[in-house]
């Protein structure tokens, strides 16, 4: 069955058809200069609510309307309700015109009628790098979600798009928010300040000098609403285990912070130490909870156990090298947090000097706070005044930061106009890619690196025993 339909919202009709009139008359020319409305979005399979993040703000450079290309489903008539909420919201609402196609031959139809020029892919992990592949192929531009693959077939396939891309001239590059987060900025300034940090420790397996822990929950609320899980995000082999899902963010954090800019190959630099998993176990009321559904699929039944309990492998962690550098990476999943609460992110690496820190716990009120402690053999003393002038010299970049006694090290104050949020990194994400479109390719290191970091986490999934 197929359902054509248009979804507008604050727009008078005239308006409407005129829109409607410059998108039919759009051609696929791939050469952006920066100009209004240049960039067509294609939204392609949406399942996972940061499809409709990307969306969340107008882009000058992006027309405000949208070709979907759906199967039919829940997955886009949520996403299509998240869309018009942000239309409809009281405060700096959108006005986004969806466009949207659902039936079952919907790829098919997209790659024929090419409407627009970049395609946003976030929903099913299993079907994601096929999807990519398949536009890339077509001579599209794509912007996806994480993870791109979930296995070693599907980096396989990641591997051959980056490669089609670059024949067909298009830019394919994943949705990293976390570089868009201030602790994290401000950690990967310190460690490239020799003068407080000192140089990275090479570190050891049991004491590895970079390490990154994530705490995510299964029901937690997006833009002040409770979220929606689609009913396959409980089953890992759709949605991905956890070592290969959010791992993805902390592998890309330790390239981009430790080396920025440097070119990253797996084969030469990385060196996988061991591998884990284990599951978070789900009930049948949980499972409800965030999916709306009163019991488990057909394709989950066999996977449960004898009380009825889904183990969902959604907890992983892996230890390597980088450029002899030992990292640890740990994903967990809890169903719920604690009340005030929600996800946390903890980092540490460890220099010569110093150490810098990202705790997000109950001492932070939850929230991610940067804190500097000197290196066990050295003294507050020699560090401090090091320490004052580099950020006296941030603040130009960074106003407002400023730095407080924390025991025998230092918390670095940062003012809220600083802590964006979540949400808006999609923005800040978007906006880069639509930089790196105007300018016709994305950095040097950008490329070799996703690969290198796709091939990282498929290889810790390989790893890990069963």
């Amino acid at each position: 069955m197929m359902l054509w339909r248009v979804m507008v919202s604050g727009l008078g009709v005239l308006s409407m058809f005129q829109m409607l009139s410059c998108m039919s008359s759009a051609t696929d020319e791939m050469t952006f200069t920066g100009t209004d409305d240049e960039v067509k979005l294609i939204t392609l399979d949406p399942g996972h609510f940061h499809a409709a993040l990307v969306q969340k703000t107008m882009y000058d450079q992006v027309s405000p309307v949208v070709s979907v290309y759906a199967p039919p489903g829940s997955d886009v008539e949520d996403h299509l309700s998240r869309i018009e909420g942000f239309n409809r919201r009281n405060e700096d609402p959108t006005r986004w015109i969806e466009r949207t196609y659902v039936a079952d031959d919907f790829l098919e139809t997209m790659l024929d009628s090419h409407p627009g020029n970049v395609v946003i892919i976030s929903g099913n992990n299993r079907k994601k790098a096929q999807y990519i592949k398949a536009c890339v192929d077509a001579g599209l531009n794509v912007l996806s979600d994480k993870p791109m693959c979930i296995n070693g077939e599907g980096y396989r396939l990641i591997e051959q798009s980056f490669d089609a891309a670059r024949n067909n001239g298009v830019l394919l590059y994943d949705i990293m928010t976390e570089r868009s987060e201030i602790t994290t900025i401000l950690q990967k300034e310190l460690i490239h300040t020799p003068s407080v940090f000192g140089t990275l420790k090479p570190g050891s397996t049991n004491d590895p000098s970079v390490v990154k822990e994530s705490v995510h929950h299964f029901f937690k609320y997006v833009s002040g609403n409770p979220i929606k899980r689609p009913p396959w995000y409980f089953d890992t082999t759709q949605q991905g285990e956890g070592i290969v899902d959010v791992t993805t963010h902390l592998v890309d954090l330790v390239m981009w912070g430790c080396f920025p800019n440097q070119i990253i190959d797996f084969d030469r630099d990385i060196r996988m130490k061991s591998a884990r998993r284990w599951p978070t176990m789900i009930t049948q009321k949980q499972y409800e909870k965030v999916t709306h559904l009163y019991d488990f699929p057909e394709y989950l039944q066999d996977e449960l156990n004898d009380e009825g309990t889904l183990p969902c492998y959604a907890n992983g962690e892996m230890i390597y090298t980088i450029k002899g550098i030992h990292v640890r990476v740990s994903v967990s999943w809890e169903f719920q947090s604690a009340e005030g609460a929600g996800d946390t992110h903890y980092s540490v690496m460890k220099g010569t000097k110093a150490h810098v820190i990202i705790r997000q716990g109950r001492e932070q009120a939850f929230r991610p706070e940067l804190y500097i402690d000197p290196a066990p053999d050295i003294s507050s003393d020699k560090l401090e005044a090091a320490l004052n002038k580099t950020i006296s010299q941030l603040q130009a970049q960074y106003p407002g930061i400023s730095l407080v006694k924390h025991g025998q090290g230092w918390r670095l104050l940062i003012p809220d106009d600083l802590r964006v949020g979540h949400e808006a990194h999609f923005r800040q994400v978007t906006e880069r890619y639509l930089r790196y479109l105007v300018e016709g390719e994305l950095p040097k290191w950008e490329v070799p690196n996703m690969k290198a970091k796709y091939r990282t986490t498929t290889a810790a999934l390989d790893m890990a025993p069963d």
